[in-house]
């Protein structure tokens, strides 16, 4: 299906700038008649992305950048997420829902990730995420 809007872009190693990227993503879908709760499942996975992009993968240096792609269809949204750090393994990342690790806090934004999107893939460096979302379709 043919693109109804799509973007790429840099942006600053911040969460101000990455909120209004996520705003301007959320803008595009409520703007093509998605349903609220699509969008606010996009809006949380996207907000978990863009964070563990700039926090954990850039470590909050001001000089990296975080790179952002989305393209829009009439039933799915795709957004690409990177960052300029190491990257990491995400297999290694230990599941947050095991009862040794229920008072650890890391984790968890992966698992919310997966839970909205019904696509979920991170490059072999670690450091890419695309993330889907389909319309009307049950999630990871």
């Amino acid at each position: 299906m043919a693109p109804i809007a799509q973007f790429d872009l840099w942006i600053p190693n911040d969460t101000a700038e990455a909120r209004e990227v996520q705003e301007r993503i959320i803008g595009l879908m409520e703007q093509n008649a998605w349903p609220m709760r699509e969008c606010f499942g996009v809006r949380l996975a996207l907000e978990e992305a863009m964070v563990n992009a700039i926090k954990h993968g850039n470590r909050m240096e001001a000089d990296k950048k975080v790179f952002i792609a989305c393209e829009l269809t009439a039933d799915e949204i795709t957004v690409v997420i990177e960052d300029q750090g190491e990257g990491f393994k995400p297999e290694n990342v230990p599941d947050p829902t095991e009862d040794e690790n229920l008072e650890n806090p890391g984790g968890r934004g992966i698992m919310l990730i997966r839970s909205f999107m019904t696509g979920v893939a991170y490059n072999d460096r670690g450091n890419r995420l695309t993330m889907s979302k389909k319309l009307g379709v049950e999630n990871e």
